[in-house]
């Protein structure tokens, strides 16, 4: 029995989700690596071992030992933290284990430092302008290359963008322009430096794009994350229905203002995080309640969201219509705004199944 807020998965979603992305990879001929950030789980992650995925994707050191439990190819796409090396050498001594550089600093501590080698991908910024080296600083590339080549245990792999600037959009042809955007950036390095290193490889991926494109000519390997379970902001941004959401956080009701038109569930930032979207009809939201169907849930209650989030708490915005039909006690299926930031919070997933799959 369910008592307090608690974090859903749909396995068949979830397969679906991970089934439709292999397939598109497949398709268009390029490798498949995906982040696994978002469900942060062994259980979760042998679902694309079921579709041939043999190399993943995390966002620290701390993620890459917990996988390496059961991967032996994992890149870590977030700027190395030299203060880690113990980290790096005790993974590098067992696994394949990449990491992205941008600055010759770091070059020159691993240098000191590597015990075993580790893969080298030079991070790019293809216009996100969060971090990576511009692509057209081609004298800092060429210093860092060079500095590559003086030590064995550092092997230049290629190089890694990110388009995260695809989550600004509202449209599927704007994410197709930004996609096109940055892959025309990230190609201009192909086409510099394929002939000294000709297996290097172009490393991108954000799921807004690697949902709604299908051109990723001269892409050697995709790198999206939030596909497998999808949330609310991507469905405002173009990249999923919204019965492609894997996950929902059920919340039980502890109060109800029929004067105000809401209820108080127990569920707040400390389950949900404080990611909020801003909705055409119904302005800020910080997440979508769906009817209950079965052990699961269904289509979403119109007008019927979370309006506000605190610690413990979440406001919902109830249709006057709807407030007989909630009673204290009764759960709410509220499908979260960030689906990356729930499971991160929550640590452990109730499948509609039965089963209780673990996070790290």
């Amino acid at each position: 029995m369910i008592r307090v807020p608690t974090l859903f998965l749909d396995p068949i979603r979830c397969k679906k989700n991970i089934a439709k992305m292999a397939a598109k990879a497949r398709r268009n001929n390029v490798a498949f690596r995906p982040h696994v950030k978002t469900h942060q789980s062994l259980a979760v992650a042998r679902w694309l071992k079921e579709e041939g995925v043999s190399k993943i994707t995390v966002s620290s050191l701390k993620m890459a030992a917990y996988f390496a439990q059961e991967w032996n190819d994992i890149t870590v796409a977030f700027p190395t933290n030299i203060l880690e090396i113990e980290t790096i050498n005790s993974l590098a001594s067992k696994i394949q284990l990449n990491l992205c550089v941008e600055n010759v600093e770091v070059l020159e501590f691993l240098e000191k430092q590597l015990k075993s080698p580790v893969g080298i991908f030079l991070k790019m910024d293809i216009g996100y302008n969060r971090t990576g080296i511009a692509v057209d600083r081609f004298s800092v590339i060429d210093q860092l290359l060079s500095q590559m080549e003086q030590t064995p245990l550092l092997q230049f792999k290629g190089f890694l963008g990110h388009a995260g600037h695809s989550y600004q959009c509202r449209s599927k042809e704007a994410i197709e322009a930004v996609h096109q955007a940055s892959k025309e950036k990230i190609l201009l390095l192909k086409d510099r430096y394929q002939k000294q290193y000709p297996e290097l490889i172009l490393s991108y991926g954000d799921t807004p794009s690697c949902s709604v494109s299908d051109d990723f000519a001269g892409i050697d390997e995709i790198r999206p994350g939030n596909f497998t379970f999808y949330d609310l902001t991507q469905n405002i941004i173009g990249s999923n229905e919204l019965n492609e959401i894997a996950v929902a956080m059920a919340c039980p009701v502890v109060a109800k203002h029929p004067d105000r038109n809401e209820i108080v569930v127990y569920g707040g930032g400390v389950h949900l995080s404080k990611d909020r979207v801003e909705d055409p009809e119904d302005g800020v939201i910080f997440g979508r309640v769906a009817e209950q169907k079965g052990a699961s849930w269904g289509a979403c209650i119109p007008k019927m969201h979370l309006k506000s989030l605190s610690q413990e708490h979440g406001i919902v915005s109830v249709p006057k219509e709807k407030m007989q039909d909630y009673a204290i006690g009764d759960l709410l299926w509220v499908l979260p705004v960030h689906s990356c930031m729930a499971a991160d919070l929550m640590k452990e997933f109730h499948t509609t199944d039965g089963a209780i799959l673990s996070a790290m």
